[in-house]
């Protein structure tokens, strides 16, 4: 019988999932927002550390359109239409600073605690 091993992840503070399902955005823009969050987080000394960010992406929230969409965890805040431009605001405000930025935000859920 092969034995199971159990896995082990980094310690994090916030898990970033980005929606990047064909019904979300136009030409793969969750693909590639996720693709930049990977260096803004690290241009952001987010990517290790006490203050590191994990990132997944996700196939569907089941709130199609006006993506790219990002539900931050454990805070419970969802935005939505997330440009490039857009991410650096939430890395700032939101991630380093605790703030998240009341503009972009779609849904706040019920472990929002911010």
């Amino acid at each position: 019988m092969t034995e199971i091993i159990k896995p082990t992840m980094v310690d994090y503070t916030r898990h970033l999932l980005v929606c990047v399902g064909e019904h979300c955005s136009d030409n793969n823009a969750g693909q590639a927002l996720y693709d930049q969050l990977k260096d803004k987080l690290k241009e952001s000394g987010l990517n290790e550390g006490t203050l590191r960010v994990k990132r997944s992406r996700a196939s569907c929230f089941g709130t199609c359109k006006s993506g790219p969409l990002i539900c931050v965890q454990p805070d419970g805040v969802w935005y939505y239409d997330v440009t490039s431009e857009k991410l650096d605001r939430i890395i700032k405000e939101h991630l380093l600073g605790g703030v998240p930025v009341t503009d972009y935000i779609y849904h706040q859920g019920p472990g929002a605690t911010i």
